[in-house]
């Protein structure tokens, strides 16, 4: 498409929507404190990084015209305007209701992780896991499937599935020329969907937490963690995106934007685009000429870290009882800190690596030294564009975007299209602001009193549904936003351009909505089974890949 067609279409469609949202606002909103330009910041960052192909600027202009709206709505005064800009400031930082280090220990851990991996990529030890994995990975299916396992059984939490999943695999699957795209669709559908359904994860403790205050409200006389078990049986699109994963390794076969990419790696060997501009590290995983090449000094940092995770986790959690419990664990779970413990064990993991490649691979510190820099200045660009991704969220806070989007698609009352309806409203917020955690925190409280007075003020099915529909929607809308941070650090894991993962990951995750929504929350919300729900979905996910979708065309 030519590209001034492709910007006037954007701008169309961009107005369009804005005058879509400031008519719905004008008919149903009556809360003063809702605007209808809320919308602006989160919508224009996504045109934008669709028409220019470039998310960097893209989400800096967002970011400004929050900045600029956030400063109109508080009177447009000029000492307003350098209030609202150390506002924006402390929320990227340190947070503006006391001192919050979330953000600082994220930064601090994908720092550690890029440094890590760079030193054991040097060191050989990446070589090494590689060979040892080639004899279970004989193609491109095979090590697709075993990189859908790994992120299926580590299990703990999105952001160090993502991290641990992605630099193993990919230089596995470049060998056996695995598009980019594909293994960071791998990564980012087996990090939120899996830790999400877990319920010994990162996740579980908000869940829980969320679900007991909203009990407390309707006074259900349920806590948290029976109404977590309760959805699970409802958590169509989380458990239809893993058998989604499995069967597409399984089969080989693609379809879209994704086959496209699939076939240009068989047949080209390009594994990425000519075009994308990766995050992270892009070059070739080569260990350094004078390194010993063993799998040990990739094996050992890494049991550190995932071992320190889970040990962090408990203390810091206050575990008590059995560490073979998982009641204990979830308690636990709840408790902790988790970035806080992400960073350190990163940290441990960053000084094993050093140990490893001086000791075992026998560098020494002058060449240790330029790659520990290399593997730091590599996180730079993606960090950028994670705090950037972090100012549109605070953007979205600061003009109550998520709740605007609540109140304009909240006026249906079928108890039998709720529970899509809620999941449809999720999926919206979250795709436009870039978080699940902080949708499930608005539709919780919003959504679930109206299921329960549709149940006749009652804990029933149409309450439950909408419990799993709220938690599912969240996550999908996540899963696809460019704005996500999941998704910036799945690309990063990957190595893909975000743009590009994006646009190969869609058309799969809106395909498991759509089954989700037709042969899970539509038949359950007629009173069949979820159960059965879940064998038709997959029975169409199995007929769609093995019936429509093709395998890659070979080179010849």
């Amino acid at each position: 498409m030519n590209s001034k067609l492709k910007y006037a279409i954007g701008f169309l469609i961009f107005l369009g929507l804005c005058f879509g949202f400031q008519w719905r606002a004008g008919q149903v909103s009556d809360v003063e404190t809702l605007v209808w330009y809320s919308i602006i910041p989160p919508l224009l960052a996504v045109t934008l990084a669709i028409v220019t192909t470039r998310l960097f600027p893209s989400l800096c202009i967002a970011v400004g015209v929050g900045l600029l709206l956030s400063w109109y709505q508080k009177g447009g005064t000029p000492s307003g305007f350098l209030a609202e800009t150390v506002w924006f400031v402390r929320a990227v930082s340190v947070g503006n209701d006391g001192i919050d280090l979330f953000n600082f220990w994220v930064v601090l851990f994908v720092c550690l992780i890029m440094a890590t991996i760079s030193v054991v990529v040097a060191s050989g030890g990446i070589g090494g896991v590689v060979v040892w994995l080639s004899q279970f990975a004989k193609g491109p299916r095979s090590s697709q499937f075993i990189t859908g396992l790994m992120g299926i059984v580590i299990f703990i939490g999105d952001y160090s599935n993502a991290m641990l999943v992605g630099p193993t695999m990919r230089p596995l699957t470049d060998h056996h020329r695995v598009s980019r795209e594909k293994l960071a669709f791998l990564v980012d559908s087996t990090s939120a969907p899996i830790a999400g359904l877990a319920f010994v994860s990162t996740w579980i403790g908000y869940e829980v937490g969320l679900f007991e205050d909203i009990s407390g409200t309707l006074g259900l006389g349920r806590d948290g963690y029976s109404m977590f078990f309760d959805a699970l049986s409802f958590r169509f699109y989380c458990v239809l995106t893993i058998i989604f994963v499995i069967v597409n390794a399984i089969s080989g076969r693609d379809y879209g934007a994704m086959h496209q990419a699939e076939t240009r790696a068989r047949e080209t060997g390009d594994i990425a685009a000519p075009d994308a501009q990766a995050l992270g590290h892009a070059g070739s995983f080569t260990s350094l000429p004078n390194a010993i090449v063993q799998p040990f000094s990739a094996v050992l940092p890494l049991l550190t870290l995932f071992g320190l995770l889970l040990g962090g986790f408990w203390i810091d959690g206050n575990g008590t009882g059995s560490i073979l419990s998982l009641t204990s664990w979830r308690n636990a779970l709840s408790e902790a800190n988790n970035v806080m413990v992400l960073a350190g064990a990163a940290a441990s993991a960053f000084v094993v690596a050093i140990i490893c490649a001086r000791w075992l691979s026998k560098l020494k510190f002058s060449e240790i030294a330029p790659v520990v820099w290399n593997g730091i200045k590599g996180s730079l660009t993606p960090l950028s564009i994670l705090l950037l991704a972090w100012g549109l969220k605070a953007s979205c806070d600061r003009l109550m975007t998520g709740d605007f989007l609540a109140t304009m698609l909240s006026d249906v009352v079928s108890a039998l299209w709720f529970p899509i309806f809620v999941f449809v409203c999720a999926s919206v917020t979250s795709f436009a602001t870039g978080t699940s955690w902080g949708t499930m925190a608005i539709l919780i409280p919003t959504a679930i009193p109206v299921a329960f007075s549709l149940d006749g003020d009652s804990y029933g099915l149409t309450t439950i549904i909408c419990l799993g529909a709220v938690l599912d929607g969240a996550i999908f809308g996540d899963h696809c936003s460019p704005l996500s941070d999941t998704t910036i650090l799945s690309s990063i894991a990957s190595s893909c351009d975000p743009l590009h993962h994006v646009r190969t990951q869609l058309p799969y995750s809106l395909t498991v909505a759509s089954i989700a929504l037709f042969c899970g929350y539509l038949p359950a919300a007629l009173g069949i089974s979820s159960a059965v729900g879940i064998a038709c979905g997959t029975a169409v996910i199995i007929l769609l890949l093995f019936g429509v979708a093709r395998k890659p065309k070979l080179a010849t």
